[in-house]
């Protein structure tokens, strides 16, 4: 057999994960070994050693440690490591077909700002939205700060700038099924597309395939789904944490409990109807805290 090799993990089940070895186009899946310790189970973005055996099956022999441990908490307080090491959170949203999922799109950002996490605001199919909508949204987010990239590959657009936004990072994409993930690793260059591990850590093919592409020292990987980036359940000052504009004035109300809802002489409602908060935001903001993840 030969010697130990470097690889990245795409996707993981119980007994198996997806992983890019260096030098390698193609993910492998390889077999998990039984493992102790706080870091056995690989998740995607890992680092570990593989070793691949005489008769080509590829066996994980040890997670690396990571650099950063991208985590959830359910409602019950339970915490999940859904990925390591990575510095990006790429999060995608239709302008149409499917209709822009808000909602979806700052609740992405709210967990990348409680998890110390940059993101970048990424508008796909911009073909089938009208001018108004498309600068609208784009005006709304740069100017809360995050960079917004419009991309339709399909026509050229934006997939440099998004090439030369995510290069050299450690990036996780994350949308909704139908926004043009697909699409874009394709455009990208990323076709190699694997298949999930099932439960048992069987690999099989699928449409909603995890898929991981090299960019220098960096990479792109398709494979939580946005489930896995629920808030649980938080509190007002924890949730305004993750909306910038809304955390600003935490603290400015007349009670220092304001949930920012309905009480008199709440900055956050004053902000929003002096329209200094963007309405949809602020209707993210109320359905997280009143409907927790």
């Amino acid at each position: 057999m030969s010697g130990l090799r470097r690889a990245v993990v795409v996707s993981t089940g119980r007994n198996s994960a997806w992983v890019a070895l260096d030098g390698e186009a193609s993910p492998r899946l390889a077999q998990l070994r039984r493992m102790s310790g706080p870091r056995s189970m690989p998740v995607p973005g890992d680092v570990v050693d593989v070793r691949i055996l005489e008769d080509d099956r590829t066996v994980v022999d040890n997670v690396r440690p990571r650099v950063f441990s991208l985590e959830r908490q359910s409602v019950d307080g339970r915490r999940k490591t859904i990925a390591a090491n990575v510095d990006l959170l790429v999060t995608v949203t239709a302008l149409a077909n499917p209709p822009p999922r808000l909602t979806t799109l700052d609740q992405l950002l709210a967990f990348a700002e409680r998890a110390d996490l940059e993101a970048l605001v990424l508008l796909t199919k911009p073909d089938l939205a009208g001018p108004a909508q498309i600068e609208a949204l784009g005006t709304l987010y740069r100017g809360l700060g995050y960079r917004t990239v419009v991309c339709n590959p399909k026509a050229g657009v934006g997939i440099d700038e998004l090439r030369a936004a995510i290069h050299g990072r450690r990036a996780l994409l994350a949308g909704v099924s139908g926004v043009g993930k697909s699409t874009i690793f394709r455009a990208l260059g990323g076709d190699s597309a694997v298949g999930e591990v099932s439960r048992r850590g069987l690999g099989r093919q699928t449409t909603s395939a995890a898929r991981l592409y090299r960019m220098g020292d960096g990479f792109l990987i398709d494979s939580p789904g946005v489930s896995e980036f629920g808030l649980g359940k938080l509190d007002a000052e924890e949730l305004a944490a993750g909306f910038r504009e809304i955390g600003a004035l935490h603290g400015t109300c007349r009670f220092a409990d304001c949930t920012h809802i309905q009480e008199p002489g709440c900055a956050v409602l004053e902000a929003l109807q002096a329209g200094r908060i963007g309405e949809s935001r602020y209707a993210s903001y109320r359905k997280i805290l009143l409907e927790p993840s």
